[in-house]
Parts: C-alpha cells; sequence; structure tokens
C-alpha cells in the first residue's frame, strides 16, 4: 500500500475535465486508489466521487493506491497532477 499527498496546482482545481482525466488514468490500473479531501473518501475510478470532492488550487488531497501496480499508479497520478493535467493556463 502507497499513501501518498498531492496538492492541487491547476487554476481551476479538480473541475470535471481534470476528474475525468483523473479517472482515465486510474483506470488504466488493476490497484485500488483511493482519494481522500476532507474527511470525505471517494474511489479515484468514479468520476462522479472525484467531482463530488469539489478540490480547488491548493486542495492536497491523499492517495491511498492499494495493488500489483501502485508504484506505477501512484507515478501517473502525481505526474498528471503536476502537469496541471495537461491543460494549457
Amino acid at each position: 500500500m502507497i499513501k501518498s499527498l498531492i496538492t492541487i496546482v491547476n487554476k481551476l482545481g479538480l473541475h470535471t475535465r481534470a476528474a475525468a482525466k483523473l479517472v482515465a488514468t486510474a483506470s488504466h490500473y488493476e490497484s485500488k486508489i483511493s482519494i481522500t479531501y476532507k474527511g470525505n473518501t471517494v474511489n479515484c475510478k468514479s468520476i462522479m466521487g472525484v467531482i463530488t470532492l469539489g478540490a480547488a488550487k491548493g486542495a492536497i488531497l491523499e492517495f491511498e493506491i492499494t495493488g500489483t501496480d501502485e508504484r506505477d499508479a501512484c507515478d501517473a497520478i502525481a505526474l498528471l497532477v503536476s502537469d496541471k493535467f495537461n491543460e494549457a493556463e
């Protein structure tokens, strides 16, 4: 199991497009991936769950990843977020 704190750095936060990219990235991996923010924990592979977090720029999300490809999943998610979900700002 890997636990990782990742800060949302893009201007619009975890809006619908960014959430969809996060879910798509997480869905490439077999590992179970959950996100906790402000006491709410959701499945990272659920678009509705991710959107309901309402995480704005500067939000610190705790990812918990468990499975055979957990390291790869964690690295891919961290890269996606640090690259601002590949969106121009």
